[in-house]
């Protein structure tokens, strides 16, 4: 992924006005993420706990999206698995993601959802680059770039569901 700036990433942002997205918190560290092992730039917002926002390369231009996910806590044992990037965790490691649709149809409320990392770390968990704690990734047949391939492929089908 290309490295973004803020305005990059405010201007980017498809389902929220521009009040909301001049609004939102934007990480303070872009100049230290590993941009080339990043997919897409994903990040929690700090004063809204059930908040996160993603922004990537879609169909040819950067898109941004508000997601929101409950606050619930799972159990320990409960183990379940992202979507995007096929990794396993335990307990609150994995989130039902919901963003409003994009345009009229987000405007009336309607929205999709999606089982993400909650800390929204996909590419660095399918790269080897972070572990998932007491939770794991598959071993696969697939190479690394497969693996990715695949990652960016599922984010992208997501992505395509907001337009819908």
């Amino acid at each position: 992924m290309r490295p973004l700036s803020e305005q990059d990433i405010r201007a980017s942002f498809i389902n929220c006005s521009k009040g909301e997205a001049k609004r939102l918190s934007i990480p303070r560290d872009l100049d230290e993420r590993p941009w080339g092992d990043l997919d897409f730039l994903g990040w929690r917002d700090p004063g809204a706990p059930d908040r996160s926002y993603l922004a990537t390369e879609h169909a040819g231009r950067l898109i941004g999206v508000t997601l929101r996910f409950p606050s619930s806590q799972r159990g320990f044992l409960h183990r379940s698995m992202c979507s995007l990037c096929l990794t396993t965790h335990p307990g609150s490691g994995v989130s039902l993601m919901t963003a409003r649709k994009a345009g009229a149809a987000g405007r009336e409320g309607n929205s999709v959802g999606v089982y993400m990392c909650t800390d929204l770390a996909c590419s660095l968990y399918v790269r080897g680059k972070k572990v998932p704690e007491a939770g794991g990734r598959f071993e696969e047949s697939l190479t690394t770039e497969e693996q990715i391939a695949r990652t960016v492929g599922n984010l992208s089908s997501f992505l395509d569901t907001l337009f819908v």
